[in-house]
């Protein structure tokens, strides 16, 4: 193959993969914390349209992304009420609050269907980084949604790893009643982190309708939202090993769109739908009790499979009652 063609494909594969980046960390964050926010298919579609329409109405990028990242962190506000303080199901809450947002999106997105001249996200090449052979074409000659994903990885596993609060992070979606005993206010936190984390989501929805998928249309990004929430699963809620498996995703749609064009006879449905099915299936190997017990054979392959597949944080999903 080209080098020039493999190249421009790995580029393409980190631009189209950075919405998904921002999904997936914005997720993990929330999670860390305790809280599953089980909207994100709803979510990324309801601000890809807001943030469209803002774009096309006003010509302002900057406000179009701001807009989008407040309806994500708004549609994360609601799960976080509910489940801390009425207590209600995140799970029940999240499917609820994704058809009402795919619906809402729907409905108001209507006047701004298959506008044409979509606004764009410009891209912006660094000045000498750009000419660094093969590395350079593919890190430095994108825009700034994908320059910041990359700085998000780096700033999550940063915060979440290496600082006392990312410390209190893991505290309080691990064992919350050993945090809140050490003094940490654990559902102020969990309300912080899940709001933080929706308009990263929020963000990642205007990424796709101003970059990626340029536009808007009905049910723009449908199905992203449950990849990235399969995706935070596959990485074992680490930010790297999420934003590898973001990646992956990318890679899978880009030799989905070469398998089409070699095999022009198969029906392009089955090109669309390979990588959500090769996904959906990584993610029933990681969470197969019998690849466990195989490589669960001696504590070197044990600790090995263990760190690569990641444990959910052991409060997810439950309530904490302070007293």
């Amino acid at each position: 193959m080209d080098t020039n063609l493999i190249i421009l494909t790995l580029a393409s594969v980190l631009a189209d993969s950075a919405p998904l980046v921002f999904a997936v960390i914005g997720e993990t964050l929330g999670e860390k914390a305790g809280v599953t926010n089980l909207s994100l298919d709803g979510s990324i579609v309801l601000a890809a349209m807001v943030g469209f329409a803002i774009a096309f109405t006003t010509s302002n990028l900057y406000l179009a992304f701001l807009a989008a990242m407040l309806v994500g962190a708004l549609v994360a506000a609601l799960i976080a009420f509910s489940s801390i303080v009425l207590k209600l199901d995140q799970i029940a809450v999240g499917f609820v609050l994704t058809i009402l947002c795919t619906d809402l999106s729907t409905f108001f997105g209507n006047p701004f269907v298959r506008k044409p001249n979509p606004p764009a996200v410009p891209g912006l090449a660094i000045p000498l980084l750009k000419d660094i052979p093969i590395i350079g074409k593919i890190f430095f000659d994108q825009n700034v949604v994908v320059y910041l994903s990359l700085v998000l990885i780096a700033a999550a596993w940063w915060w979440i790893y290496k600082t006392q609060p990312g410390l209190r992070l893991q505290g309080i979606g691990e064992r919350p009643a050993a945090a809140f005993a050490r003094g940490a206010n654990v559902n102020w936190q969990r309300f912080v982190y899940t709001l933080v984390g929706g308009s990263l989501v929020g963000f990642a929805g205007a990424s796709y309708s101003l970059f990626v998928k340029l536009g808007w249309s009905y049910h723009h990004t449908t199905g992203i939202g449950w990849i990235a929430l399969a995706i935070v699963i596959f990485g074992g809620w680490h930010p790297i090993r999420g934003a590898v498996g973001a990646y992956i995703f990318g890679g899978l749609q880009s030799v989905s769109s070469f398998a089409q064009s070699a095999f022009p006879n198969v029906p392009t449905q089955v090109f669309q739908t390979a990588p959500f099915a090769l996904m959906i299936l990584a993610l029933l190997l990681v969470g197969n009790e019998q690849i466990d017990r195989f490589f669960s054979g001696s504590p070197v392959s044990r600790r090995i499979w263990q760190s690569l597949r990641g444990a959910p944080p052991g409060a997810l999903s439950t309530t904490f009652e302070q007293e």
